[in-house]
C-alpha cells in the first residue's frame, strides 16, 4: 500500500489493517511522517515532531503482534498532541515563549491511556498561545494555515490539531476546547471535533487556561473515529477533582441506531445578524437531511445567548489571571535577565515571556477579580452562568439535541481580523455557551461555501449524552455520503 493510500485511511480503517496485519505499525508510521516532510513547509501544524520516538513506538507495536499479544484497536495509530497537554521527556511549550524549553516530568493523564492502547504520538501541534485565541495566529513559533486554503486560518486555538487531521498529517489529533477551541478549527478545516462533558476526560496534565471550561477531546475525519478515540481517553482520574465517576458510555455500539423519533432544536436566535449565507442555508439543509432520516425539527428560543459571550470572557480571563500567576520567572519557564531586583524579574519575565493576547486576558481578568469591581463583573457573569444552564435544561426537556452553527462565516484569510480582537471574540457567539453550561457538543462538516471553504455543524446535547450526538453525527454522515455518491 502506498504512503498516500495509507494516510488516506480512517482510524477505524487503520485499525482494522493493523489488526489483521495488512499493515505494520512501522510503514503507517513511516508513511505518517513522510506525510508530514511533504506537507509542513505549507501547513506548519507541528511545534515538535518525534520522528525516532515514533518509529521506536511503531516496532515495539510490530513486535507485541507478532508475539500474538491481544492489543487495543487504535495499536499502531498516529497520532498528533496539541502542545498544551504535557508529555513526559518532551517540550510542551503551549506555543509561548513563557515555555520554550519546558520539559514535562510526566505525562497527562490522556498521554498515559493513549500509551496504555499503543499509540503512536508523531509530535506536539501548534496552537494559540495558552489556547488564547481563534485562529492560532497568536503562537510564539509560527502561524498554522489551512489545509484548506492555505492562504486562511485554520482556526483556534486547537488550529494545528485540526490542520494535521485535514491535511494527512496525523490519523486523529486530541486539542482542548475552553470556548471552541477543538470545534470551530474543526468547522473551518473540515473535520469531526468533539468536546465532551466537562468532567468526562480528565485534565490532569492539562496546562490550564480557565479551569471550570475546558476539556480535552479529538479531532478526527469522521464520527465513527471520534467515537472510537473518546472511548479511549475518557474515564475517571483520582489525580482531577473535576473527574466525574461513572460507567463508561456506549459511544461505539449504538452508533449505527439512527434519528427516527427524536426531536431536534433549532434556537431561533442562533440564526440573527451576523450569521452568514452560506453557513445559514448549510444549516437549514441540515436540519431537512434530519427531517428526512425521521427526526422532528423543533424552533426553540435561548433568550440568554446575547449574554452568554461577554459572561464567558470574564470568566474565563478571570480564571487564566489566577493561572497563569504562577509564572512568574522563579520556578519554572522563561527567566528575563538583567534584573535589579525581585519586582523587576516578576515584570520583565512575565511582560517578555507573554504575547499581547495572553496579556490582553489577563489584564481583563484581573480587573473582573479586583475589589470593587467583583461583584460588577465576576459575580454577574456567574449569575448568567445559572442562566444559561437554565437555557440548555430547558431546551432539553423537550428535544433530544440541539442543532446550530459552530462559527458565523467559514474560515477567513490569515491576518484578516488580527488587528480586531472584539471582532474575533464574536466569532464564539454560538461556541462558548456549550463550556459555560459543560454540555457536550460535536462539530462536523455539512457542506461548503461559494469559495469551496468547509462549513460545520454543531450538535448540542444534555450532559453525557455524547451517545446520542454521535447516533445523530453517524446518520447524518451516512445521509451526506448517500447523496454525494448520487
Amino acid at each position: 500500500m502506498t504512503s498516500e493510500k495509507i494516510t488516506a485511511l480512517t482510524v477505524a480503517q487503520l485499525s482494522r489493517a493493523l489488526s489483521a496485519r495488512e499493515l505494520s505499525a512501522r510503514e503507517t508510521a513511516e508513511a505518517y511522517l513522510q506525510a508530514i516532510d511533504h506537507k509542513e513547509p505549507q501547513v506548519a501544524a507541528y511545534l515538535s515532531v518525534l520522528k525516532e520516538d515514533a518509529l521506536t513506538a511503531a516496532d515495539e507495536v510490530d513486535a507485541l503482534r507478532a508475539k500474538g499479544e491481544a492489543l487495543h484497536p487504535l495499536a499502531g495509530v498516529p497520532a498528533g498532541i496539541k502542545d498544551n497537554i504535557c508529555t513526559r521527556g518532551v517540550r510542551t511549550t503551549c506555543a509561548s515563549r513563557m515555555l520554550e524549553d519546558f520539559v514535562p516530568p510526566y505525562d497527562a493523564t490522556v498521554m498515559e491511556k493513549l500509551h496504555d492502547a499503543h499509540v503512536i504520538t508523531l509530535g506536539k501541534l501548534n496552537m494559540d498561545e495558552f489556547a488564547m485565541g481563534s485562529s492560532t495566529e497568536n503562537s510564539h513559533f509560527q502561524v498554522t494555515h489551512n489545509p484548506r486554503a492555505l492562504d486562511r486560518v485554520p482556526g483556534g486555538s486547537s488550529g494545528g490539531s485540526a490542520a494535521c487531521v485535514a491535511a494527512g498529517e496525523a490519523a486523529f489529533a486530541l486539542g482542548s476546547d475552553t470556548g471552541g477551541s477543538i470545534r470551530q478549527p474543526a468547522a473551518f478545516c473540515g473535520v469531526v471535533g468533539m468536546k465532551p462533558t466537562y468532567g468526562t476526560v480528565s485534565r490532569y496534565g492539562l496546562v490550564a487556561f480557565a479551569s471550570s471550561l475546558d476539556q480535552i477531546g479529538p479531532l478526527t475525519r469522521d464520527v465513527r473515529d471520534s467515537a472510537l478515540v473518546l472511548s479511549a481517553i475518557a474515564g475517571h482520574d483520582h489525580r482531577d477533582s473535576t473527574s466525574v465517576q461513572m460507567e463508561t458510555l456506549p459511544y461505539l455500539s449504538r452508533l449505527e441506531e439512527g434519528v427516527r423519533g427524536m426531536k431536534v432544536a433549532l434556537p431561533k436566535e442562533f440564526f440573527g445578524e451576523g450569521l452568514s449565507t452560506p453557513v445559514r442555508d448549510g444549516i437549514l439543509a441540515a436540519a431537512k437531511t434530519f427531517e428526512s432520516l425521521g427526526a422532528e425539527i423543533v424552533e426553540v428560543s435561548m433568550p440568554t445567548l446575547s449574554h452568554a459571550l461577554p459572561a464567558y470572557y470574564v470568566i474565563s480571563s478571570a480564571e487564566a489571571s489566577s493561572n497563569l500567576a504562577r509564572f512568574d520567572g522563579i520556578r519554572y519557564g522563561y527567566r528575563a535577565s538583567g534584573c535589579s531586583d525581585i519586582t523587576e524579574l516578576y515584570k520583565k519575565s512575565r511582560s517578555e515571556g507573554f504575547g499581547p493576547e495572553v496579556k490582553r486576558r489577563i489584564m481583563l481578568g484581573t480587573f473582573a477579580l479586583s475589589s470593587g469591581y467583583y461583584d460588577a463583573y465576576y459575580k454577574k457573569a456567574l449569575q448568567v452562568r445559572t442562566l444559561v444552564v437554565n437555557d440548555y435544561n430547558r431546551i432539553f426537556e423537550q428535544c433530544d439535541f440541539i442543532l446550530s452553527p459552530v462559527a458565523p462565516t467559514a474560515a477567513y484569510r490569515i491576518g484578516e481580523k488580527t488587528q480586531s480582537p472584539l471582532e474575533m471574540y464574536m466569532g464564539d457567539v454560538y461556541t462558548v455557551p456549550v463550556n459555560i453550561a459543560g454540555v457536550p457538543a460535536l462539530s462536523m462538516p455539512c457542506g461548503s461555501d461559494g469559495d469551496g471553504l468547509p462549513i460545520g455543524m454543531q450538535l448540542i446535547g444534555r450532559p453525557f449524552s455524547e451517545p446520542v450526538l454521535y447516533r445523530a453525527g453517524y446518520a447524518f454522515e451516512q445521509a451526506a455520503g448517500k447523496k454525494e455518491e448520487c
